[in-house]
């Protein structure tokens, strides 16, 4: 697929979706960014904003198979995966897929499920396959995995370690609504649901055409030595205890050039970069105690840490 079609069906992706989510278009673009390069979304913020019809309207739009799962704490990682029961007509085990098993899986409230149930989760986001019985499993494709979780609310919540949050290409926050945005809300959902009126402008196979596809935007070294430089700064800063790893980088990489083709350019530049920094790398530090009891945010260092790295000023255009 050409950059110029994959930009033409995010576009027709976005506006179907505009149907239904009001106001949102830079939270839009963030998911299909995630979804095509491959990655998975976490969406935080207060109930209520919208988090679940983003992901149902998407599953609409692309016509692809969806699956919601609302974690607690008593879900089991069979009711994820599935599990091998004995079916006594048959005389013999037989699979019976669990929810994991679709293309756009939903899990709301992720966090609200125990560690071993997120872990559940671990192999089949990085890898695209899932192992039960010592039987592993390959999963459909496109494979994308939008969470939820509230940032509020904590009785009843088990944080989701390191290794899940780095899972996640982007960790992305919802927002309010402006008022204008708010009465449009209140009048499109008047009436019936929009998003039952949602079809398809797309199919999986475009989605995973254009997975393929993407990585030939041009990333020049300049552009490669900027992302190396500001991960290495975070490492170095004082506040964070734990910079950007090699995964990050590459995951800041893949999101560019992305970003790069919804903005209209086969080329990534810096500002590409700064656009991606918070949305992929806000969840990947850890931060020292310190930090923590002065408020820092993720925000605030990436502005430091920005503020302080040489931007290159170069050509960035494939010669």
């Amino acid at each position: 697929m050409k950059l110029e079609e994959i930009k033409r069906l995010c576009d027709s992706i976005k506006d179907n979706i505009s149907r239904v989510i009001v106001g949102k278009s830079d939270v839009i673009d963030l998911v299909l960014t995630a979804l095509i390069a491959g990655g998975h979304v976490l969406l935080e913020d207060v109930p209520g904003m919208g988090k679940t019809m983003m992901a149902k309207s998407l599953a609409s739009s692309i016509n692809a198979t969806f699956k919601r799962v609302q974690f607690t704490p008593d879900l089991l990682p069979s009711d994820l995966t599935g599990i091998n029961f004995y079916n006594q007509k048959l005389g013999e085990f037989v699979f019976r897929p669990g929810p994991i098993f679709s293309q756009i899986l939903l899990a709301d409230e992720i966090n609200r499920a125990t560690p071993r149930t997120q872990s559940s989760l671990l192999e089949c986001m990085e890898e695209k396959q899932v192992t039960i019985d010592g039987e592993t499993h390959v999963l459909k494709q496109p494979f994308f995995v939008i969470a939820t979780q509230n940032p509020v609310e904590t009785q009843g919540t088990f944080p989701l370690p390191e290794a899940q949050l780095d899972r996640f290409l982007m960790k992305i926050h919802m927002g309010y609504p402006t008022l204008d945005e708010g009465k449009l809300i209140l009048s499109r959902f008047n009436g019936e649901n929009p998003l039952y009126d949602i079809k398809p402008v797309a199919d999986v196979e475009q989605i995973v055409d254009a997975q393929k596809s993407y990585s030939a935007v041009f990333v020049s070294d300049a552009v490669k030595e900027y992302i190396l430089n500001l991960a290495d700064a975070t490492r170095q800063h004082r506040d964070i205890e734990l910079g950007i790893s090699p995964r990050g980088c590459l995951a800041v990489m893949k999101a560019c050039q992305v970003w790069a083709i919804l903005k209209g350019r086969d080329y990534v530049i810096p500002d590409d970069v700064k656009e991606m920094l918070m949305p992929v790398w806000g969840h990947r530090m850890i931060f020292r105690g310190n930090a923590r009891v002065k408020g820092m945010a993720s925000q605030k260092v990436i502005e430091d840490i920005l503020g302080k790295v040489p931007v290159p000023t170069e050509d960035f255009m494939a010669l």
